[in-house]
């Protein structure tokens, strides 16, 4: 057992590791016109500045969650910081964009390590009755993340260019480090001598990789024949996991535990329906309206600050208020503030972006916290590095595919040609037509979190 102090430690650690992959994401926002001019980059390239972390993030994190259940989640968690931080240091120095690519893939391999942990450490030691509230806490840092990422990332970019976005993380990464040495004892495991499945974890890998990098390649015959051998490759995944005895995942959980599979599916739509519109509501900004990068990210900070401020409220509301109620609303009012942008992104006066983009944030923070004390309340202690990791996977899918979706409407609208005056026009004209598409995946995201049923009996 965990001291009040050693709880407080834990969730130090695991709070600054959630940090660095948001503030990333969100500060690359602001960055990614500056991107895109040093390197003459076109607008699906762009986007693969950030699909590429989630790309390999999705692929790796759901067996690495196992790996940690068998031979101990410290360590991987340890591994997956200092791999983070050496991704970050090569963006840094990246002197194309096919390498600052690369070394997105880079920070996605240790990204999948970490958040494939971390919630699971929480998870162990803090018990049904506090785990809302610390859950909260470490989402409230990953809303921190995205809150200051904008604004860092847009002064960061203007005064020093945009490789510093990326040298900050090396040395919070390395004090998350030095903390988990000298602060995380044991390596908490509680698979015991299993052996990992890795027929499994490739078969795995080809589906996801398949069925993803097909998404960002739609609308062309390429993308359909990636996505059909996704499927093929989910098809033979799922014979071979049925006839291991100790499998990457069990599969049955699915069928036999509805708020499992419903609160999954309802965080994937939650990710795919909010990550892409700091991404489409910068470009907007700075392409269609004319704002400076800095300024963008000051109005960005609307979003990311009201969910900051709200899932610390709402994860300690989880733990005496059904999950599912809060969640579900939080889903109603994020649908509500997409339609709210919709509106009013094109033409209306910047106050009535900053209540959408507030709107968003509110339903966004009422949805995350409560979902996963959901997911991770609903499994035994032996599965919570799977369940972890199917939280950071339902996160990194859910964000694939909003900019999956941005890019193939860029792709049918705009084309591949660099951004310039003469296709801000097209650029709008996208910009509506993904939000549309994002309000009717908001709808069908609310009736899942509201089937999903009750969690109390499955907190063991």
């Amino acid at each position: 057992m965990y001291s009040q102090a050693g709880k407080s430690i834990l969730l130090l650690i695991s709070s600054l590791a959630s940090f660095l992959v948001p503030y990333t994401v969100s500060s690359l926002n602001v960055a990614l016109p500056a991107i895109g001019s040093d390197f003459s980059l076109d607008a699906v390239t762009l986007g693969w500045i950030t699909t590429a972390y989630l790309l390999i993030a999705a692929v790796c994190m759901l067996p690495f969650g196992r790996i940690a259940d068998i031979y101990g989640r410290k360590q991987i968690f340890i591994v997956g910081n200092l791999i983070f931080a050496l991704g970050s240091l090569i963006a840094a120095m990246s002197w194309s964009g096919s390498s600052i690519i690369a070394a997105r893939m880079i920070q996605g391999l240790g990204g999948a390590m970490v958040f494939s942990t971390s919630m699971a450490l929480v998870t162990i030691v803090f018990p049904p009755g506090e785990r809302g509230r610390a859950i909260g806490i470490v989402t409230a840092t990953v809303y921190a993340g995205l809150s200051l990422g904008p604004v860092l990332g847009g002064i960061l970019t203007q005064l020093f260019g945009w490789p510093s976005i990326f040298l900050i993380n090396v040395p919070l990464a390395l004090i998350v480090v030095i903390l988990s040495l000298k602060y995380l004892k044991g390596e908490w495991t509680d698979c015991g001598k299993t052996r990992f499945d890795y027929g499994g974890a490739i078969l795995y890998g080809c589906m996801v990789l398949g069925i993803m990098y097909g998404l960002t390649q739609l609308p062309s015959l390429s993308g359909i024949l990636w996505i059909v051998c996704g499927i093929l490759g989910g098809f033979f995944f799922a014979r071979w996991e049925k006839k291991q005895e100790k499998p990457l995942i069990h599969l049955q959980i699915f069928r036999t535990n509805q708020t499992f599979l419903c609160s999954n599916i309802s965080a994937m739509i939650n990710y795919a329906v909010v990550f892409a519109v700091g991404f489409l509501v910068s470009l907007s900004l700075q392409y269609n309206r004319g704002f400076d990068p800095a300024t963008t990210g000051m109005i960005l900070l609307a979003q990311p600050l009201v969910q900051m401020i709200v899932s610390p409220i709402s994860g300690r509301l989880s733990d005496t208020t059904e999950p599912a109620v809060i969640a579900t609303l939080g889903m109603a009012i994020t649908t509500i503030g997409l339609g709210i942008l919709l509106i009013v992104l094109p033409a209306f006066s910047l106050i009535f972006i900053l209540i959408g983009l507030a709107v968003l944030g509110l339903g966004y923070g009422l949805f995350s916290s409560p979902n996963t004390n959901a997911i991770m309340s609903s499994v035994h202690t032996q599965d919570l590095g799977m369940a972890s990791s199917m939280v950071s996977t339902m996160r990194s899918m859910g964000q694939l595919i909003s900019l999956a979706i941005a890019m193939m409407v860029f792709s049918f609208i705009i084309g591949t040609v660099e951004i310039t005056p003469d296709v801000y026009h097209q650029l709008e004209q996208s910009t509506e037509f993904i939000f549309i598409i994002f309000i009717i995946l908001g709808i069908f995201g609310i009736f899942t979190s509201y089937i999903r049923g009750t969690v109390r009996g499955g907190e063991e």
